[in-house]
């Protein structure tokens, strides 16, 4: 067999571009696994070991061109549509705020407490099916088709609001569109490496922009058409969109390794070979690892509990984002060019995203790629707070927007962070996010009527929810660097019973030797 080809300039290269894929099985440190588990892995490896195409996969000009295929195949099929379902996502969440500019507030005689529980109440119920909705994403056998359907409800949800006329009516289906929405987080989210990770980052921050483009010429060309106000419309055309794009993500979204229809055995071969290459050991739960153990073990685990705080805090120092076209609305124009101008912040939040996601890949740092952005954040509060002026105003939107930056590596940061096994990992992610929007909730309440149009109590809120966010942070980094040191000193002994057992299980399957194996392991540690 031939040896490994990833000490080769060409696929040094081509590891620096994994596939999206692989994340939803990955993440960065895992710790050993019983004498059941390795007689498991033991037995895939064998079934690996048989396939008629595991030497072509580990042919180094073989692989080469089944790794590029692959690739391919991912970035015309999952990134496009990772990138869609989260566009409509945040439109679908964020259009109440625009129906509020023209209408909605007074057709359904909501009083500010019951509009601000009607933007709250989404994160209530996104929060609460956050956990049991990962948990059960990480053993469904055909995630693509839960996902897929799970959009189509929420697009019909979101639909539905259009036909509400008081505020029990819209209150329910902000309720409902939170629990569908829950079910999608972990399985995108993980998109991790380099161009894939940019361009799903941009098109987080784009959807902003685009939702505002969209709900700009809907609320000022349908106000009225048929008899019915422009703000149902809004609701109306998002969700047969959202509707659409679900039925077609079942179709393009892979499931895992073992059952993706639309890649050919040897591809999926290749990804089992480079998820081993990843971490230099199997990634499998155990067969005693239920999803109520992952959800134990990461509640326990001390770094959870830190990120889950830290999250919070985020959320709330970032809740501006709900109400912003509200903000962009003090600056005095009319609903079209208030709408208009939200979107250039978020257009250059999205380059400003980018290029911190590019860089912080390329780099493996997380601490200062994730805060260096709140402080924008804090910077654009102090501006607004200082003056009223419509240029200082409208600066400070743009410094407030880029903050998402430092949102989207968060979670990046935690699935970089958690150890297996895999359902620890699911429950860990769920459970960071799904408490994390305790603090986007609680910021719908943050951003009152009465405090405008200047907020400068809701923004000094959101100074001190980003400097605790801050300094929680730092306690990671601290953590995570110590937590490598005892790594380097642990590796200076030898290894032995099931550490040593778990490395020589890749290097069969990898067909490389024990010394190479080990020299992966030893290069692997905390992101931080």
């Amino acid at each position: 067999m031939a040896s490994n080809p990833i000490i080769s300039k060409s696929s040094e290269r081509l590891e620096r571009e994994k596939p999206a894929v692989e994340q939803v099985f990955i993440e960065s440190i895992g710790s050993p696994k019983s004498q059941d588990s390795r007689a498991i892995n033991t037995l895939r490896v064998a079934e690996l070991r048989d396939d008629s195409n595991a030497d072509a996969v580990l042919d180094i000009t073989k692989r080469a061109a089944t790794e590029r295929s692959l690739l391919r195949k991912l970035d015309t099929r999952l990134v496009p549509t990772v990138i869609l379902v989260y566009i409509m996502n945040i439109i679908d969440r964020t259009s109440v705020t625009a129906a509020r500019l023209k209408g909605l507030e007074q057709d359904l005689h909501l009083s500010d407490i019951q509009y601000d529980t009607v933007v709250a109440i989404l994160y209530a119920s996104y929060c609460t099916a956050q956990v049991p909705s990962n948990m059960l994403l990480n053993r469904i056998s055909r995630p693509s088709l839960y996902i897929g359907a799970c959009v189509v409800v929420w697009g019909l949800t979101s639909a539905m609001t259009g036909i509400t006329h008081n505020f029990a009516g819209i209150l329910a289906c902000r309720v409902f569109i939170g629990f569908p929405e829950a079910s999608h987080h972990q399985y995108f989210m993980i998109i991790e490496l380099a161009f894939r990770t940019s361009l799903l980052y941009g098109g987080l921050m784009m959807s902003y922009a685009f939702g505002s483009l969209m709900a700009a010429g809907i609320l000022s060309r349908m106000e009225g058409a048929r008899g019915v106000r422009g703000w149902r419309w809004l609701f109306f055309i998002e969700g047969a969109i959202t509707i659409a794009i679900g039925f077609m993500s079942m179709w393009s979204l892979p499931d895992f390794l073992s059952n993706t229809r639309w890649l050919t055995h040897t591809e999926r071969h290749l990804a089992q070979v480079r998820l081993a290459e990843d971490a230099g050991e199997a990634d499998e739960d155990r067969a005693e690892d239920s999803i109520w153990l992952g959800l134990k073990l990461a509640i326990k685990d001390t770094k959870v509990q830190i990120f889950s705080v830290m999250v919070i805090a985020q959320s709330l120092g970032m809740s501006f984002a709900s109400f912003f076209p509200t903000l962009t609305s003090t600056l005095g124009f009319n609903t079209t060019a208030t709408l208009l101008l939200a979107a250039p912040p978020w257009i250059w939040a999205g380059i400003v995203c980018c290029a911190s996601a590019y860089h912080a890949d390329k780099t493996g740092e997380r601490f200062f790629h994730v805060v260096a952005p709140w402080w924008g954040v804090i910077a654009g509060y102090i501006i607004a707070i200082s003056t009223f002026s419509v240029g200082g105003r409208y600066a400070s939107l743009f410094l407030m927007a880029s903050g998402e930056a430092g949102v989207t590596l968060t979670m990046v940061w935690v699935s970089n962070t958690v150890s297996r096994p895999p359902a620890k990992r699911a429950a860990a992610i769920a459970v960071v996010n799904g408490i994390g929007s305790l603090g986007t909730l609680t910021g719908s309440y943050v951003w009152k009527a009465k405090w405008g149009p200047q907020y400068h109590e809701s923004m000094v809120i959101g100074i001190a929810a980003l400097s605790l966010s801050t300094a929680l942070a730092f306690v990671m980094r601290c953590i995570l660097k110590r937590e490598n040191r005892q790594l380097d000193e642990n590796e200076l002994g030898a290894l032995s019973g099931a550490d040593r057992e778990r490395i020589e299980e890749v290097a069969r399957l990898e067909g490389i030797t024990f010394e190479e194996a080990m020299e992966r392991k030893r290069g692997f540690r905390y992101l931080y």
